[in-house]
């Protein structure tokens, strides 16, 4: 009798096992047969879905497009560091018309008619000067102009070479605050594609997890549907030899029509979550998937402080945050200098020549000489510059105080996900011991049921509370991967690991 009882235990043990094993595998009974044999399925895994998502769903693509406009916005502040070079032409002007002139015969003003014909081009090469904010610049132009009428005669004009040096001498230099703000904003656009590609794995996380619980209860009304009929037909042979009641058998048959509602239900919500998961990862929307549930990572220590220190080097919000401090203190800077007076300085040094031939134009040039220094100081604006100026002094501070703000309410976050995070470990562990001790406990009512000693009640509360352990399961997986994905978009770095999120992405697309 002892060696019968140990038989039943150890099938029943190996029962519980075989289902765990394909529960963390592969989730059965997702859809029918029919579905495994038709041609537009797919199966995916967590880590599959999360690859997907990355690389093909509309919002990847609009955070790489996001990206892409801030790496050309950085590429053309490279560009502005290098020499340009630029040729503006003027190849043909025409122009007639009526004005006014001088005759200093008559010493009065009369209108003359007037027609002539332009034509000019001047190249340029330019070069920014970053420590004072000036530019140097080298140049040649030349110009041809015909006048017709009367006297009709050609004009020639060159300057064969001329090199000058140009600024603005209020103090302010667009070069300084352009080189410490440009490369941050940069810096902050890598981080936010790697941020955006974290928020989409979570995103994409929670759509799989749905689909994974109403995979779980299509499944669940199933087998409940199986059961309740079965149970329903031995009732009925159960009442001819008055083992039950007739109340007992109605209660089995209420119990098979709900089942058969309930599968209905549960095959409404598969679609639709099934639905949402293929049109976030721009499948085809007729696409059925199945899902092989993630196990999860051998339990990681991830220590605040270091989570802590890794975000404030990594998060973009904290470099969001840096730069509106930046920026401010940029308007403060110009609007400070702003209120002395505005001052310009341009001097060159070159050739230039007119001829009424072409050949001529080049021979013999004059030098060229120019000086220029422009000043403009204001005397009476009724406070208009210093109201500019006290203005940007109350944006730094607003700005001071938000990245504050920001700052304190980022830590936070980061301090409950990580404590929430160790929380889901110990978690899935009490899932997985009360899945499996559910199981065995409805297994044995439902045979001491079928042999007549457990009564319908007992058996509906072990089903119900076989069915509750199973949700928690996947509650639990859910759970504990949607604080490992915000773990890793708060602080940009892999704990699995131990590497950087951009140091993948480095190595990966050679960002």
């Amino acid at each position: 009798m002892f060696g019968a009882e140990e038989e039943y235990v150890m099938q029943k043990d190996h029962h519980i096992r075989k289902w765990l094993g394909k529960a963390i595998g592969l989730l059965l009974g997702c859809l029918v047969m029919t579905t495994l044999a038709a041609q537009n399925a797919i199966v995916l895994s967590l880590d599959r879905t999360i690859s997907l998502a990355s690389d093909s769903s509309l919002a990847a693509f609009r955070a790489r497009n996001v990206y892409l406009s801030g790496y050309w916005e950085f590429r053309n502040y490279q560009a502005e560091r290098l020499p340009s070079l630029t040729l503006s032409l003027t190849p043909a002007e025409y122009y007639r018309d009526i004005t006014k002139r001088y005759n200093s015969e008559l010493d009065i003003d009369e209108y003359r008619k007037q027609q002539s014909f332009y034509a000019g081009g001047k190249l340029q090469m330019k070069q920014n000067f970053d420590p004072l904010g000036g530019s140097f610049y080298l140049d040649t132009d030349l110009e041809y102009m015909r006048y017709f009428g009367a006297s009709t005669y050609n004009q020639f004009t060159s300057v064969p070479v001329r090199v000058g040096y140009t600024q603005e001498l209020v103090g302010y230099n667009p070069f300084y605050w352009a080189k410490k703000i440009e490369p941050l904003k940069y810096e902050k656009v890598k981080k936010e594609l790697l941020y955006n590609l974290e928020e989409i794995s979570e995103q994409a996380t929670t759509y799989f997890f749905t689909l994974a619980m109403a995979q779980m209860e299509y499944d669940m009304a199933k087998e409940q549907l199986a059961t309740a009929d079965t149970l329903y037909r031995t009732g009925e042979e159960r009442l001819k030899i008055a083992s039950i009641s007739k109340a007992d058998l109605l209660t089995l048959r209420l119990d098979a029509v709900n089942a058969r509602n309930t599968l209905e239900n549960a095959e409404i919500d598969l679609k639709r979550a099934m639905f949402s998961l293929a049109s976030y990862l721009n499948l085809d929307k007729d696409v059925q998937i199945m899902l092989r549930l993630p196990s999860r990572p051998s339990n990681l220590n991830v220590q605040v402080d270091e989570a802590l220190a890794l975000a404030r080097d990594n998060n973009p919000e904290f470099l969001s945050m840096k730069q509106s401090v930046l920026e401010a203190e940029q308007s403060v800077d110009k609007a400070h200098k702003e209120t002395l007076f505005n001052a310009s300085f341009n001097a060159s040094v070159g050739f230039n020549q007119v001829a009424s031939k072409f050949k001529d134009v080049y021979r013999h040039p004059l030098q060229q000489d120019l000086v220029s220094i422009s000043v403009s100081i204001p005397l009476v604006d009724w406070g208009v510059r210093k109201g500019k100026y006290n203005i940007a002094k109350s944006n730094l501070k607003v700005a001071e105080t938000s990245a504050q703000q920001q700052a304190l309410t980022l830590e936070e976050d980061v301090t409950m996900t990580i404590s929430d995070f160790n929380v889901q470990q110990r978690l899935i562990n009490s899932a997985e011991e009360a899945l499996d001790i559910a199981l065995m406990a409805y297994e044995e009512t439902k045979q001491r049921f079928m042999i007549g000693k457990a009564d319908i009640n007992s058996l509906t509360l072990s089903l119900n509370r076989q069915q509750e352990a199973r949700r928690n399961y996947i509650r639990a997986l859910q759970n504990y991967w949607l604080s490992y994905y915000k773990i890793r978009k708060l602080t940009l770095h892999d704990f699995s690991t131990g590497i950087s999120l951009e140091q993948e992405m480095d190595f990966k697309y050679g960002f």
